[in-house]
C-alpha cells in the first residue's frame, strides 16, 4: 500500500497538471465531477461558495492543451452546487497549486458557472426556470443517486417539526435541510454519525436483508447472496463514493464480527480491508472520517462482545449488545475525537443508546420508501410516515440530552488531550467490569482492606521499635550523672515528674522518683500535751 500511494504521488506532484498549476495562470479545464459539492460559506457579496472534488479530462494552458487524469478541486460560486457526480463539465479559472497534504495536484478558482463540454461552451442551465418550463430544453443528466436524493427530501417535505430535514439525512446523508439548532444539538451529543451514510447504516441493512432472507428458509449462502445485492443497490442509491464505500466495507465487517463470534476471522477481514481501500485510493489515508470508521469498526471486534458477554443473566442479549456496541466504538473513536473538538460530550453514551431504537426503523423504513417514490408515490407516503415518527423521536431525544446541563464540558487540546481520553478510555472500561462483577470486585475490596490493615500493623510495630531503640540509646550510663535532659527509668511509677534538670546539690531527693511502698499516714499528738492511755 505504502509502495502504491508513493507511485500515485508521483504524478500527481510532478504531473503537467502541477506545472500548469505552478505558473498561477488562467485555465480553461474539461473535467468529469468525482464527488459531491461542499458548502465553503460566503464571498464578499454574500453568495456562496462551493468546493466540488473532480477529475481533469484535459487543460488548455499557455497555448497547449494537456490531457490528463488527475484529481483537482473546483471552487466556484452559482451554480456549483448542483452538479452531480459523473457530470462532465467545463469552466474557466486561475489553476493554483495544493496546499500539503492535500490529495489534489491544484485547486482551481472557476470564474464561470460550469458549462456544458461542447463546442458552444454554453452555460450549463439545465437547473434554470428557463429551462424547466420549457420542453425543448437538454434533458437533466442529474438521474440516479442525486435525483433520488432530491425527489426523497421534496417527499418528506410534508412531515411536521424535525422530522422533514433530519428523515433525508439519516437515509441518503442529504443535510441540506437540517434545522441548524437540531445540528448543534446532534454535534453536542455526538450524534452526528446519524446524518451521514455510515458502518451503522449499511449494517442495518445488511441485518434486515439477512433476516429477511433467512426468514424465506434460504440457505446461508444464498442468504449472504441476496443481502449483499441488496447492499450494492443501497450504495447504487446513495451514491457510489468513497465514503459510502467504506462504511458498506465497515459496516459488513462489523456485522461480520456481532453475528459470527469469531474475533479473529473479523479482525483479519477488517485489515484485508483496509489494505484493499488504501490501495484503490491512497487519500484515505488522510480521512478522519476513515480513521474514525476503521476505529468504530476494531472497537465492535474486540471490545464489544466481550462487554456484552459481561452483562449479567438476567440481561437480554440484545440490550447487552445495544449498550456494549456504541461503548466499545465512543471508547476508541474518544482520544480522535478530542483531537478534533476539544470538548468531552457527557451523555453522548446514553444519547446514544436511547436513539438505537428508533435508528433501525429510520434507516429500513426509510431506504425502502427511496425507490418507491419515484416509482409509487402514493405507497411511498406509508414508509415515510413510519420513518418519520422515529426520527422525530431521535431528534426530540438529542435535543433533550444537549440541554442537560454539563453536556459539553471542556477538555484540553493537543496531545495532553488526547492521553487523557485515553487515560479515560481505560477507567471505563475497569469500572464497567467492576460493575458487571460484583462478587469480584467485593471479594477484591476485602483482600485489598486486610492487606492495608496488615500494613499499618507493620508500620507501627517498626515504629515502635525504632522508638525504643533510640530511647536506650539516649539513656545514661550507671554511675554516671547526665549532662543535659534526663529521663527516669521506664518502670518508674505515674505521678513524678519525667524530665529533671541538673539539680543545684540541695534537696534532691525531691526530683527522685516516688517510692513504690505507700508511707504510713503521719499522726498529729492532740493538743494540750496528754497522751493517749495505753489498753
Amino acid at each position: 500500500m505504502a509502495a502504491h500511494a508513493a507511485m500515485e504521488a508521483g504524478p500527481r506532484q510532478d504531473g503537467p497538471v502541477a506545472d500548469a498549476a505552478a505558473t498561477r495562470d488562467s485555465v480553461v479545464i474539461h473535467a468529469l465531477i468525482v464527488g459531491d459539492p461542499r458548502e465553503l460559506g460566503t464571498d464578499s457579496r454574500g453568495s456562496g461558495r462551493w468546493a466540488v472534488p473532480a477529475e481533469v479530462i484535459d487543460i488548455a494552458a499557455d497555448g497547449m492543451l494537456i490531457h490528463s487524469r488527475t484529481r483537482i478541486l473546483l471552487t466556484g460560486g452559482e451554480g456549483w452546487n448542483q452538479v452531480v457526480t459523473g457530470q462532465e463539465v467545463r469552466t474557466a479559472g486561475k489553476l493554483k497549486p495544493a496546499k500539503p497534504g492535500q490529495i489534489e495536484a491544484g485547486v482551481l478558482a472557476a470564474a464561470t458557472p460550469p458549462m456544458r463540454p461542447d463546442s458552444r461552451h454554453k452555460p450549463d442551465t439545465r437547473h434554470s426556470p428557463e429551462a424547466q418550463s420549457n420542453p425543448a430544453a437538454p434533458a437533466n443528466i442529474a438521474h440516479g443517486p442525486a435525483q433520488l436524493k432530491r425527489q426523497f427530501g421534496s417527499a418528506t417535505g410534508w412531515l411536521q417539526g424535525d422530522a422533514a430535514g433530519l428523515l433525508p439525512g439519516m437515509v441518503t446523508g442529504d443535510t441540506t435541510g437540517l434545522d441548524e439548532g437540531l445540528e448543534a444539538a446532534m454535534k453536542t451529543t455526538g450524534t452526528t454519525h446519524l446524518t451521514a451514510v455510515s458502518g451503522a447504516n449499511c449494517s442495518l441493512i445488511l441485518g434486515g436483508l439477512v433476516l429477511l432472507a433467512r426468514s424465506f428458509r434460504l440457505a446461508r449462502g444464498v442468504a449472504a447472496i441476496v443481502a449483499l445485492a441488496g447492499l450494492a443497490s443501497f450504495v447504487m442509491m446513495v451514491g457510489p463514493d468513497a465514503s459510502v464505500l467504506r462504511a458498506a466495507v465497515m459496516g459488513a465487517i462489523g456485522l461480520s464480527a456481532l453475528s459470527g463470534g469469531r474475533r479473529g476471522r473479523s479482525l483479519g477481514f477488517l485489515c484485508i480491508a483496509v489494505t484493499g481501500l488504501l490501495i484503490l485510493d491512497p487519500s484515505l489515508g488522510t480521512s478522519i472520517g476513515f480513521l474514525l470508521s476503521v476505529l468504530a469498526t476494531l472497537g465492535i471486534i474486540l471490545l464489544a462482545p466481550p462487554i456484552a458477554s459481561w452483562a449479567p443473566a438476567w440481561v437480554p442479549s440484545w440490550l447487552a449488545t445495544a449498550i456494549a456496541v456504541p461503548l466499545a466504538a465512543q471508547l476508541l473513536c474518544g482520544p480522535v475525537i478530542v483531537a478534533l473538538q476539544p470538548q468531552f460530550s457527557s451523555y453522548a453514551l446514553l444519547t446514544n443508546i436511547a436513539v438505537a431504537p428508533f435508528v433501525a426503523p429510520v434507516t429500513i423504513l426509510g431506504t425502502i420508501a427511496v425507490p418507491l417514490v419515484p416509482l409509487l408515490p402514493w405507497l411511498a407516503v406509508v414508509p415515510i410516515a413510519a420513518a418519520g415518527a422515529s426520527a422525530e423521536m431521535v431528534a426530540a431525544i438529542a435535543r433533550f440530552f444537549a440541554g442537560l446541563p454539563g453536556a459539553a464540558l471542556p477538555w484540553p487540546e493537543g496531545p495532553t488531550g488526547i492521553a487523557t481520553m485515553v487515560l479515560l478510555s481505560v477507567v471505563t472500561i475497569l469500572m464497567v467490569w467492576l460493575v458487571l462483577h460484583p462478587t469480584w470486585a467485593g471479594s477484591a475490596v476485602l483482600s485489598l482492606h486486610r492487606r492495608l490493615v496488615f500494613l499499618i500493623a507493620a508500620g507501627e510495630s517498626a515504629l515502635r521499635r525504632v522508638s525504643s531503640d533510640r530511647h536506650y540509646a539516649g539513656s545514661p550510663t550507671p554511675g554516671r550523672p547526665a549532662a543535659g535532659l534526663g529521663i527516669t527509668a521506664p518502670d518508674a511509677p505515674r505521678g513524678r515528674l519525667g524530665l529533671k534538670k541538673n539539680p543545684s546539690g540541695r534537696k534532691q531527693h525531691w526530683l527522685l522518683a516516688r517510692s513504690p511502698r505507700p508511707k504510713p499516714p503521719r499522726r498529729t499528738p492532740p493538743a494540750g500535751g496528754t497522751l493517749h492511755r495505753p489498753r
